[in-house]
């Protein structure tokens, strides 16, 4: 019988840290014999990586191994064969379009099933917990921002705030960001960004109350200007790093649903704590 173990012994980890199964290793697993009349099921499994809206190079990395193939002799000799690292999503992508007559395939779906959900509830409760803390943070250096803007001189702080924005999303103010990420009048920005999106807005909040204050910087133009600025160099870097522009990012849920989720999940801890104790 299939267990947990026999998945978790052929399970490996990249440089990266990330787990990865080697489909060569697991096909064996699932009852083929032979890897060639598995790679319709990767295939398939692919196929519903992308109608899932999923990004089939995260989950599955074609790549080329060198293996010892028997030459009638003593002596072996080297082949390169085509193989693919697959996810745990990507395993459970493979179960579930494998053949269904055999038995193993049926064990699989149901350990990749229960892990990959365990996997993005983890992933899910990391996220809120990011999410909540950088919200958090945004409040606090927004208020420093506030007060370091009004010794600037700063007369009008939406327009200030614009500025920023401006910078950060290639020239997009406020009420266009709201609209791009189709919210709201009464919908915070910042209560509907995921965890990099906060990121990304703290940085340039930090970043913009200490140039005002290290530069001396005075009058409402100038600071408009520095806002601006920095929103921009901010955008660049995330440009230089190769990652996601701001305004592409996805609107997520409100920070709320994050704050009540993750509170259900405390509050389940300490039961389970104060059951331990008793």
């Amino acid at each position: 019988m299939l267990t947990e173990n026999i998945f978790e012994k052929i399970k490996k980890i990249n440089n990266y840290g990330q787990e990865y199964w080697s489909a060569r290793d697991l096909y064996k697993l699932l009852g083929y014999t032979e890897y060639g009349k598995f790679v319709p099921a990767i295939e398939r499994a692919i196929e519903s990586c992308k109608n899932s809206g999923q990004a089939v190079a995260d989950h599955f990395a074609g790549v080329s191994e060198m293996i010892l193939i028997a030459t009638g002799t003593v002596r072996e000799a080297e082949r390169r064969v085509d193989n693919y690292n697959l996810s745990r999503y990507a395993c459970y992508l493979v179960a579930q379009n494998g053949d269904p007559r055999k038995k193993e395939i049926a064990l699989a779906q149901t350990y990749f099933a229960i892990q990959t959900r365990k996997q993005e509830t983890y992933e899910l409760q990391v996220e809120d917990r990011k999410r909540v803390f950088l919200r958090n943070e945004m409040k606090e250096h927004n208020k420093k921002l506030a007060k370091a803007a009004q010794e600037a001189g700063v007369l009008n702080y939406a327009k200030f705030t614009d500025y920023g924005y401006l910078g950060l999303y290639g020239g997009l103010r406020q009420k266009e960001i709201h609209a791009k990420k189709k919210l709201n009048k009464n919908q915070a920005i910042l209560d509907h960004m995921g965890s990099e999106e906060l990121a990304a807005n703290l940085f340039r909040a930090t970043q913009a109350e200490a140039k005002l204050k290290r530069e001396n910087i005075l009058g409402q133009d100038r600071a408009n200007e520095a806002h601006f600025t920095v929103g921009k160099k901010v955008r660049q870097t995330i440009k230089d790093l190769g990652g996601t522009m701001p305004e592409q990012l996805p609107t997520t849920e409100n920070i709320k649903e994050s704050k009540k989720r993750l509170n259900a999940v405390d509050k389940k801890s300490v039961l389970k704590i104060r059951k331990k104790s008793k």
